[in-house]
């Protein structure tokens, strides 16, 4: 009687064993079902409100003054027109603004990251006294937000002093408000549009990288800075690039340090900012008997023409880009 229940048993186990197979692979496939369609109910959420906002753009950009009362039209204009950008183009003074722009971001850039190259090099490698509370204020940096410390750092440069130097030598302080002294100061000593991020950035990649090289030039006696930019620096190419990809679109759109020291300049944030106040000017000058429209679809034209050079700037750098991303990204 054993043998045979032995048997019996062992007989109708296969039979077990496919149905459990069988309702294993049914519910993971479900699982794997719902969890696609949860994915894509995310992915299409996300880029819906990414997208969503500048379609709105486009969409009002192509208004006609009487399609934007018009309730009935929503995306689609009626009256089709291109004098929204014929608008923004005359009154952002758009070929000059673009070139000082294009000027001032392009090197501002430049000066951010080979200061933030520099100090996270100098994190990654060296020992020195207070390192651990300078590398906690990076954090500081990234953490609060910059309208956080707008007050004081607007009194710092109404006021601008180095430890009373400037006021012994001349009897008062700088007033670099306004100025693009101002601004060049803040970029250089690392404290400019997400520079404790990209210190962060590079700090952690200059930790993955081996010191055999280095010690090796040390001991050939390379000095410590030829080392930095002929062994350690070609390396590094692939996060400066992305750093300053970053850096140049972060500071294209500010307006936080732009209004405080690039107002009086032609830079397209500060001019976007001034766009409504312009039409007006531009409207009761030209058409004093008529009823002002609104200024919104001139807005969203001056909007979408400043988001245009970045738009073109990644069309041309998506291979670099890219590259460096997936770089880093092994990298770290």
């Amino acid at each position: 009687m054993i043998r045979r229940g032995y048997r019996l048993h062992t007989k109708n186990l296969p039979g077990r064993k496919k149905n459990q197979a069988s309702t294993y692979i049914a519910q993971k496939n479900t699982l794997a079902i719902i969890y696609g369609i949860f994915r894509a109910l995310i992915l299409f959420g996300l880029c819906f409100l990414i997208v969503m906002p500048i379609i709105e753009k486009i969409s009002a950009s192509f208004m006609g003054f009487d399609d934007y009362r018009d309730r009935t039209v929503v995306y689609i204009p009626k009256h089709f027109t291109f004098s929204n950008y014929a608008y923004a183009f005359e009154l952002l003074e758009y070929p000059l603004t673009l070139a000082v722009t294009f000027v001032i971001v392009f090197f501002s850039a430049l000066l951010q990251v080979c200061v933030c190259t520099l100090a996270a090099y100098g994190f990654s490698r060296y020992n020195f006294p207070l390192k651990k509370i300078l590398f906690l204020s990076v954090f500081v940096v990234i953490l609060v937000p910059p309208q956080t410390i707008f007050g004081p750092l607007y009194l710092n440069f109404m006021f601008f002093d180095v430890f009373g130097v400037i006021r012994l030598i001349t009897g008062n302080t700088i007033n670099l408000i306004g100025r693009s002294g101002g601004y060049i100061v803040l970029y250089a000593f690392g404290m400019g549009v997400k520079s404790g991020l990209y210190i962060y950035m590079l700090h952690q990649y200059f930790r993955t990288m081996p010191k055999d090289l280095e010690d090796a030039a040390d001991v050939d006696g390379c000095g410590r800075f030829r080392t930095f930019a002929q062994i350690v620096l070609p390396d590094t190419v692939p996060m400066v690039v992305s750093c300053f990809l970053f850096s140049f679109v972060w500071q294209w759109t500010d307006s936080l340090y732009t209004s405080l020291f690039l107002s009086k300049l032609h830079v397209i944030s500060a001019q976007l900012l001034s766009l409504e106040g312009r039409f007006a000017e531009m409207w009761q000058r030209r058409y004093p008997l008529e009823m002002m429209p609104s200024p919104q679809m001139t807005v969203a034209a001056g909007i979408l023409m400043c988001l245009g050079p970045l738009i073109l700037i990644y069309i041309f750098a998506q291979r670099t880009f890219v590259q460096s991303i997936s770089q880093t990204g092994l990298k770290m």
